[in-house]
């Protein structure tokens, strides 16, 4: 379904990414938008909150022994309350308004498979947080609004949502998901997978938040068309050989094999919804195509590599990263048009 009913007017709206947490009011938008990382003191009896969001992002992989980062969601679902309770206060308390918790009415996003132990997480850490009250809508649904498909139309819409932690492809029609599919795999676990290919091929070692800079970087030159096909990236870590930081250079094919392998995991999970879609919500997609959203889905070979698999079409969202923001906002909108009362 693309909504937990029963669900009333919301105050603002929750974009809980593995990457980014995003807050959304009814008529100003996304007015918070900050990595979903913590830094705490680590040791002591008790924890304590020594940064959050684009404070704590640059504390990553440099922390000395007494503090530790810490993420709230892995592979898309929460796995940390504590850490999730302290990052929606954080990002509460710096609205524009200062709007207390405790007024406040939120609508979450959550991954369409989101298990019954996941979703009850994360409202106990919206009620922990000082939330009046939240409610939650699926992802997929969010992100097919915020790309202005029409998914309260009696036709097959088909949606990749390539968030951060996990990839999910539904297929909507009606106001709802008939149809729902996800891999834990999303921008992230290509991160791990380049540092890996670089400890293993290369016997080089980077953290996280390198390997990140480095697929920007591949994303960005495989997106110009004046990028040379010899191309290569430079990338700063430890070289296991002689034990000291040094910089090597990478080949954008040698990156290409990579992905190539990571979007093959998500080819699978389409053809699987394609197969167990029904005839007539099939003919619909084979006219309409497969539409990407998502912070990753501008990933290199994605978009080519699923038409090629599927013999579909395979549209990119404008703006893929804002999808479900925007879907949120619109919600918030409607709800708000249609007057419903608490």
């Amino acid at each position: 379904m693309g909504f937990l009913l029963p669900w009333k007017r919301a105050d603002v709206a929750i974009d809980f990414g593995t990457a980014n947490l995003r807050v959304i009011r009814l008529h100003d938008g996304v007015v918070f938008d900050e990595p979903s990382v913590c830094c705490f003191t680590h040791g002591g009896p008790t924890a304590t909150l020594v940064a959050a969001g684009s404070e704590a992002q640059p504390m990553l992989d440099r922390t000395p022994a007494h503090l530790r980062i810490r993420q709230p969601l892995r592979r898309g679902v929460l796995q940390d309350l504590d850490t999730a309770r302290e990052m929606l206060r954080y990002a509460l308390a710096r609205l524009p308004d200062g709007r207390r918790a405790r007024a406040t009415r939120g609508l979450f996003g959550v991954p369409a498979d989101a298990t019954a132990a996941e979703r009850s997480a994360l409202l106990t850490a919206a009620h922990d947080a000082g939330f009046r009250s939240a409610q939650l809508v699926a992802e997929p649904f969010a992100a097919a609004i915020g790309a202005d498909l029409p998914v309260h139309e009696p036709v097959g819409t088909m949606i990749v949502e390539c968030g951060a932690g996990t990839t999910e492809v539904a297929v909507l029609s009606l106001g709802g998901i008939v149809l729902t599919r996800s891999v834990r795999r999303g921008g992230a676990a290509l991160d791990r997978a380049i540092a890996d290919h670089l400890h293993f091929r290369h016997k080089f070692l980077v953290g996280d938040a390198t390997a990140e800079t480095l697929k920007r970087a591949y994303v960005e030159a495989r997106l110009d068309p004046d990028t040379p096909r010899d191309a290569t990236l430079q990338i700063k870590g430890r070289s296991l050989g002689s034990g000291m930081p040094t910089a090597i250079a990478i080949a954008l094919a040698e990156l290409d094999q990579v992905v190539e392998r990571h979007v093959a995991q998500i080819i699978d999970v389409v053809r699987n919804v394609l197969l167990a879609t029904p005839p007539e919500l099939s003919y619909d997609i084979h006219d309409r195509g497969i539409v990407l959203t998502g912070g990753s889905a501008l990933t290199p070979l994605l978009q080519s590599m699923i038409a090629g698999a599927t013999g579909l079409s395979v549209i990119l969202a404008p703006n893929p990263a804002h999808c479900v923001a925007n879907g949120l906002h619109r919600m918030l909108e409607r709800r708000a048009g249609e007057g419903l009362a608490d």
